[in-house]
Formats: structure tokens, sequence, C-alpha cells
């Protein structure tokens, strides 16, 4: 709407400025030229039309993607989700991320609201908080800072520092796809997190904590929507590990997902 807007605005203000320009150049009238506007108002809407031609150049949008919306074979099937939005425009842009995990009614999840800057082709900086939630009231924020882009071979990465009172943390996720068509599409993925301190409270070791590893093949029905089914392995490592044999909890899990991706 907003770039339909400006098109009109521009081809009406050619409009005047040509009809200005023929009427100041009729002979019958070159004795007494007649302007539909004077110089100053002319030099204002040559500007205006400069400006909407950049705003065209660079709109502002929006974007919302479900990475991951999927149901796993682990014990009572739990619902699990990737996603991730954002609105601005090519160099600012305000990103709102969320991933967790939702069973029998108990939802753990990771959210984050982020300013992105471009500093490279394909690379962005970004700056905010991460809001880590849960049923059970072990809820934990994070001043965050990190850099997201494609690295070499199309490797979609992102990596975050997190701070706050009680620790500090690291997180790594990646993945890439492989076309096996331009609709049937394979998608490894990983994902790393460490800490420096232990919170038991909140099941976390420090050191190496936490990694999944994951593979997803999809079929593309259109670019916008795609199910798919994979395989995901889950792992924590040293005190992270530890923690969770005390509560009678797997420390490792393999399962099957299904479920579906789509944008718009």
């Amino acid at each position: 709407m907003k770039i339909f807007t400006h098109v009109i605005v521009m081809a009406t203000l050619s409009c005047f400025l040509t009809l200005s320009n023929k009427v100041s150049a009729n002979t019958d009238l070159a004795a007494d030229p007649v302007k539909l506007f004077s110089p100053e108002k002319e030099a204002k809407l040559i500007e205006l039309l400069k400006k909407a031609g950049k705003a065209e150049r660079d709109p502002t949008l929006f974007y919302l993607l479900f990475d991951q919306l999927e149901f796993s074979s682990q014990q009572q099937n739990p619902l699990s989700w990737d996603s991730t939005a954002w609105i601005g425009r090519d160099s600012h842009k305000i990103y709102f991320k969320t991933e967790g995990e939702s069973v029998s009614g108990e939802t753990d999840s990771e959210n984050q609201l982020l300013y992105s800057h471009a500093i490279f082709p394909f690379w962005d900086v970004q700056a905010g908080a991460t809001f880590d939630q849960s049923t059970e009231g072990k809820d934990q924020n994070w001043a965050t800072v990190g850099v997201q882009g494609l690295a070499p071979y199309f490797f979609d990465t992102s990596i975050y520092l997190l701070l706050n009172n009680n620790n500090a943390g690291v997180s790594f996720d990646g993945e890439f796809d492989f076309l096996f068509s331009q609709r049937l599409i394979l998608t490894p993925q990983i994902k790393v997190n460490y800490y420096s301190q232990d919170q038991p409270e909140y099941g976390i070791g420090s050191g190496l904590s936490s990694s999944e590893l994951g593979v997803r093949l999809r079929y593309e029905i259109n670019r916008k929507l795609a199910p798919y089914f994979g395989v995901k392995w889950q792992k924590s490592y040293g005190a992270t590990a530890d923690l969770l044999k005390q509560a009678n909890t797997k420390s490792s899990d393999v399962s099957v997902v299904a479920g579906v991706r789509f944008w718009f």
C-alpha cells in the first residue's frame, strides 16, 4: 500500500511539472509566461520526488517464518517450535525470535527481542534482550549481543553472548539447505549452549551445557509451505547432565519429528 501511494504521488507531481513546463513554453504566452509553480515550489516538488523514489527502493517490510512447528516421538509427544519475525528496512530491523516446547500444558521457551543492523552483505550485528520463560516459574532474563548471517557455503549462522547478574552464556545455531530438487530439501542443523556458572535451580551446569543435532527433509508444496519429517538428537553434558540424572531425566535422547515449515 505504501509503495502504491508513492507511485500515485510521483505520477501526479510529474504531471503537474510537465503541465507547468508546457504552459511556460507556449509561444502565445511568451510575452507573459505563466508558471503553475514558483521556482521555490518547483524545487520542493523535485525534492519530494527524490524522497519518494528513495522510499520505494528501501521500503519498510514485515516477515514471519515458522522454521519448525513439529511434534516429536518423545514421551507425551511434545509440540516444539522455532520462529522468527522481523520488521524494518535493509539496514535496520527489529527482530522477535522464539523457540520452545510445550507438553501436557507445561511450556518452556526462549524469547528474544533484538535490534539488528547490517554491517556486511548477508551479515547483521544484533543487540537486545533474551527472556527464558517456564511454567514452573524459573524465568531468567539476559542482555544479548551477537551476529547472524550466511557463512561460506550458505551456512545460516547465529551466535549470541548472553549476560546477567548471575551467569554468562554463549549460544550457537547453524544450518544449511541441501537441495535434491527445487522442492525436496534436506536441512541439517546444530545447536550448542555454553555457560560460565552453575545454576542448579535452572537446570544449568557450567561449561558445555547442551547440544542438539537434527536433520529434516521437507517438500515445498509452494515457496511458503512445506511439510517435513526428520530426526533430532538432544544431549546434555557435564554438570548439566548430572543435574538431569539427579532429577531422573535422560541426558541424551533421540526422537523422530514431523511438522510444517511456513512463512509470509
